[in-house]
């Protein structure tokens, strides 16, 4: 099965999510082609949480887990031990107060 790059996945949820006004940056700039993504929500509370793509062994599919969860300072600090593992990686910041990420909704899995 063909995969997208991740610039193409990245550039697509930046758009969905200017479709429903939530702000978001790319805090790190992976590889195009093949980088992982790692997403922080910021609830603008002091607190994020950090999701990361993974694969559900029971089902198969591509699924969104979450990595970190906490003060923003603790997933901070998770988002700079996963770039030491990972330099290719992309983190996108999204900003919302009510939490909302779009990472359940259809494509962005």
């Amino acid at each position: 099965m063909a995969r997208l790059t991740a610039r193409f996945w990245v550039d697509a949820y930046l758009a969905r999510l200017r479709m429903f006004d939530i702000m978001a940056f790319v805090v790190a700039h992976g590889d195009d082609t093949s980088g992982a993504v790692l997403v922080k929500m910021s609830t603008l509370d002091g607190n994020a949480t950090l999701f990361q793509r993974s694969f559900d062994l029971m089902s198969g599919e591509r699924v969104w887990m979450e990595l970190s969860a906490g003060p923003e300072r603790d997933v901070d600090a998770a988002v700079a031990r996963q770039r030491g593992f990972d330099p290719d990686i992309w983190v996108i910041e999204v900003e919302d107060r009510a939490g909302r990420h779009l990472l359940d909704q259809e494509g962005l899995t």
